[in-house]
């Protein structure tokens, strides 16, 4: 279709023009090249030698021989924590603006830098995004309707020379003067800290809204999109939104959302998939016959590749220093890796905590396929979130449920292994029955799960509960909205934890 909204045509006059689509390996080590040279001559750049590896024949090799691999714990206590204590060019030349914190699917919080450039970075990358909508099959009109962005307040926490906020709220807070005519819920709602508040005042003003997309965590926009429906009376989000085509998902995997979300639907939206972190925006879903995301290769960000195999991982799960890494170029299709990123927010040859498969090479095309602290393999069961999400998709339709969250944890029991389940569903389904369900499915599955199964496993355990007991443990133990996650898989200790306060609420 011709690319005539409004939206479309002020993102090419800011930015100038649409590229075409890059070569990944070419633009990836143009990336690389581009880091090590604004960075040289800041601590780490010093550090490690980036003038001398400017110069190599090989710079890819070069720098994965040079510079280590880091986690979050290794970069602050080595390099970031000077940041937080006013010191620059550390990582990155300048000072720090802000720092996005994320407790992500941990109870460790984490400050992570957002440099001047990142800011930019992610800009560019939404635009990526924005523009990319071409390729849908959208009304014509659509570049003209608003965007509701539902993400952390923007209202930030002052420190002595810097901000601290979640990286939704710092991205809003910065958005360009051109696009806030589209932006909702607004500067005002959006600088609202309480999740209930901020829902509230979405609802009361959303009959004065025309949103024709919607971005956000899947089950914090189904909680504010009950509350549009209940607030307002409607019969579905379409009665007061009759333009609504698009729903940009991010965060979490989508599809255990959709029959949920859609039940609030008089139509099924266009669902498209990106993958912003407090670390940067990494890839976005480009085209409509897929459902996987391309890799923004050539924005400020460099990407490596670990096999995610038991000989290249600790027993905490970090990427051990002698563990096979692979760039873009050498990595293959449909094999588990452990992300590595290198970006102009100064993190270096980071393990941003994602497994990620590559299904398109050519399109630099991936899937997320877990969390490398998230991947089930106490006892040999090497159970990886993105399998768990499909067994639940096949629990839903054989027991006619809406499932949308889970955890499950190793614990032990009589002196045995078990896989112990607390699911979160619309109804009541027998415990046991979904267990023996569940265990068919991932031993069909999965041959590492059936051998478990057959030696250290010695059970499957799992309770349906409402979904509702999940998000009141987030709200007393995390925090409720934003971006706010509920873990997959917990440690024995957190998983008992959780059961006891799950068991002291009534069931309803």
């Amino acid at each position: 279709m011709a690319v005539i909204g409004e939206l479309i045509k002020k993102a090419i006059d800011v930015y100038g023009f649409v590229t075409s689509e890059p070569d990944p390996a070419k633009a990836q080590r143009e990336v690389l090249q581009n880091l090590l040279t604004k960075a040289r001559l800041t601590a780490f750049g010093k550090k490690h030698n980036f003038t001398e590896l400017l110069r190599s024949d090989d710079i890819v090799a070069a720098f994965q021989q040079e510079v280590p691999v880091h986690d979050y714990d290794k970069l602050h206590t080595d390099w970031w924590h000077y940041l937080l204590e006013g010191h620059q060019n550390v990582t990155w030349p300048g000072g720090q603006r802000y720092f996005a914190l994320n407790s992500g699917t941990t109870s460790t919080s984490k400050a992570i830098p957002v440099t001047d450039d990142m800011i930019d970075a992610i800009r560019k990358s939404g635009i990526q995004q924005v523009m990319s909508l071409k390729n849908f099959d959208l009304p014509s009109d659509f570049f003209q309707k608003q965007i509701l962005m539902l993400g952390s307040s923007i209202n930030l926490i002052e420190k002595d020379d810097h901000e601290e906020g979640e990286i939704s709220g710092i991205s809003a807070a910065n958005i360009p003067a051109w696009f806030r005519g589209y932006y909702k819920p607004g500067i005002e709602i959006a600088s609202l800290t309480d999740w209930d508040e901020k829902v509230h005042q979405i609802a009361k003003e959303a009959p004065t809204w025309d949103i024709g997309s919607l971005s956000g965590i899947p089950s914090w926009i189904e909680m504010m999109l009950k509350e549009v429906v209940r607030y307002n009376r409607l019969s579905t989000i379409h009665d007061i939104w009759p333009n609504l085509h698009v729903y940009t998902s991010g965060g979490v995997a989508f599809e255990p959302y959709r029959k949920s979300l859609e039940t609030l639907l008089a139509r099924p939206l266009t669902y498209i998939d990106t993958y912003l972190t407090s670390e940067g925006y990494l890839a976005t879903q480009k085209r409509p016959d897929t459902s996987s995301m391309a890799l923004i290769v050539d924005n400020g960000i460099f990407f490596e590749f670990v096999p995610f195999v038991d000989e290249n991982m600790d027993d905490e799960g970090r990427v051990k220093p002698d563990a096979t890494v692979l760039s873009l170029e050498q990595a293959e299709e449909n094999v588990d890796y452990v992300l590595l990123i290198s970006t102009v927010s100064g993190t270096w040859r980071y393990m941003i905590g994602d497994t990620v498969m590559l299904t398109d090479k050519q399109r630099a095309e991936i899937k997320i396929t877990g969390r490398t602290k998230h991947f089930l393999n106490v006892v040999g069961e090497q159970l990886s979130v993105h399998q768990m999400n499909k067994a639940m998709q096949t629990m839903q339709k054989r027991f006619d449920v809406e499932i949308k969250e889970f955890v499950v944890s190793a614990i032990r029991k009589d002196g045995e292994h078990i896989n112990k389940w607390y699911i979160g569903a619309n109804k009541e389904v027998d415990g046991a029955e979904m267990a023996a369900a569940l265990d068919s499915e991932l031993c069909d599955n999965n041959k590492n799960y059936k051998v478990a199964r057959s030696k250290s496993l010695k059970g499957v355990e799992a309770e349906v509960i409402p979904v509702e007991k999940f998000y009141r443990w987030s709200e007393e133990f995390k925090k409720l909205g934003g971006q706010a996650k509920i873990p997959r898989v917990m440690k024995e200790e957190d998983f008992l934890g959780f059961e006891q306060y799950i068991q002291s609420l009534p069931y309803s």
